[in-house]
């Protein structure tokens, strides 16, 4: 990013803190993000092109007042972190959560490593409804608190899988190894994810985003708040008023932009 990029993300995530790289800065500012822009898939949902390049994703996240997936929101985040001087690996993980134990994913999910003080953090903002909110130290496999609920790292014999606490018990969300990858690895995987006829991208209107709450999680016509005691408040968003309601007031998007939202949304179950 150049300073006037890094100067209109930080005011998008209301961060005004200190900016050195430190694990103080990074904790700051991995939390600001996660709760001030939404993760979202209007553009595959409604059939529309996914653009990695790094202006495209700042123009749409920061500029527009949109959100994202996986790839944009980190891409983003490993950006501005660059700037400020973070040592930043871009990594790719199998997605586990709500999946059948024994289903091998391919690895669709991009997730950040950052080396800051001798030790390395998993950090990642864009994972939707159990999105990290706070940086987790890749060498504790104990719980680690977070704004949003405890997580924590299990190690197996050729990766790391992370795990987060819900209603008492320890649910896999993805597993990871090392390996960097490139944007040319992400490009591929987004295609699949958004012209794939069964991905879930393709299939369902969804969008979170954490706020001191608790976890808002819209999907199709389902509104959700999963709040941090464990209670959840749940109700079903009957017009296109209503949704585009929620996605504007609730998750924070600019819908000005977006076309073919209504007949889009006449169209869910």
């Amino acid at each position: 990013m150049n300073p006037r990029e890094l100067d209109s993300y930080l005011q998008r995530i209301g961060h005004s803190g200190t900016c050195s790289a430190s694990l103080e800065t990074l904790t700051a500012i991995h939390h600001a993000h996660a709760c001030s822009i939404a993760f979202e898939n209007l553009d595959p949902w409604l059939g529309m092109p996914v653009h990695l390049e790094p202006v495209a994703v700042h123009d749409k996240l920061v500029k527009n007042q949109r959100g994202g997936f996986c790839y944009e929101h980190n891409a983003l985040l490993g950006a501005a972190l660059r700037t400020l001087g973070f040592s930043v690996t871009d990594l790719a993980a199998r997605v586990l959560w709500n999946m059948p134990a024994e289903m091998i994913r391919p690895r669709t999910h991009m997730l950040l490593v950052i080396d800051l003080g001798g030790h390395q953090y998993v950090v990642d903002a864009g994972f939707g409804g159990i999105t990290l909110t706070a940086p987790l130290r890749l060498d504790l496999s104990t719980p680690q608190a977070t704004p949003h609920g405890p997580f924590r790292l299990q190690p197996t014999p050729i990766d790391q899988v992370l795990q987060a606490e819900v209603a008492g018990e320890w649910q896999p969300v993805y597993r990871f190894d090392l390996q960097p990858q490139l944007r040319s690895d992400y490009e591929m995987a987004s295609w699949y994810l958004c012209n794939h006829p069964e991905s879930v991208f393709r299939q369902s209107l969804m969008a979170a985003r954490p706020s001191p709450a608790g976890r808002h999680v819209l999907r199709d016509r389902q509104l959700s708040l999963h709040h941090l005691d464990g209670a959840k408040e749940t109700q079903n968003l009957t017009t296109s008023a209503e949704l585009r309601d929620a996605l504007r007031d609730i998750f924070g998007l600019d819908l000005s932009a977006v076309s073919g939202l209504d007949e889009r949304f006449d169209r869910l179950p």
